[in-house]
């Protein structure tokens, strides 16, 4: 029999994200505010925002276009997608308040095989994004 104080799977899944994402966060927020831009994509259909873990819907936004791009070209869901640049400052006074009002998440500096990563909270992107700028 197992005894003493055990954690969800699910709160340890959490922390490992945490651990293995916020770098990325972290370099997106640096980059918005050092670059004045971010970027995202969109096909004829609009912009993606699919459902993540949670239920909740995810809008991919990236800080550099570097990044994009390479998710683009080598992510096979992802190559009809056109590269979209948005000043930065429309993102946090106009999407952000949306994404909160919507109830959506932002999904930050998206990577890997099948372009998943960091969800974040609208909030959190503003404060965080505003408090590195000059």
């Amino acid at each position: 029999m197992l005894r003493g104080p055990f954690i969800s799977s699910r709160a340890v899944e959490s922390a490992w994200k945490l651990m293995g994402y916020a770098p990325h966060a972290a370099k997106f927020y640096e980059e918005v505010a050092a670059g004045k831009s971010v970027w995202t994509i969109r096909d004829a259909a609009g912009f993606p925002a699919p459902v993540g873990e949670g239920g909740r819907r995810a809008q991919p936004f990236w800080s550099s276009r570097a990044r994009v791009e390479r998710v683009v070209k080598t992510v096979a869901a992802d190559r009809d997608f056109e590269v979209v640049e948005l000043p930065a400052s429309d993102f946090l006074e106009r999407w952000l308040p949306g994404f909160a009002r919507d109830g959506f998440l932002v999904g930050v500096n998206w990577s890997g095989p099948r372009a998943t990563d960091f969800d974040v909270e609208p909030d959190a992107v503003l404060a965080n994004s505003q408090a590195l700028l000059p």
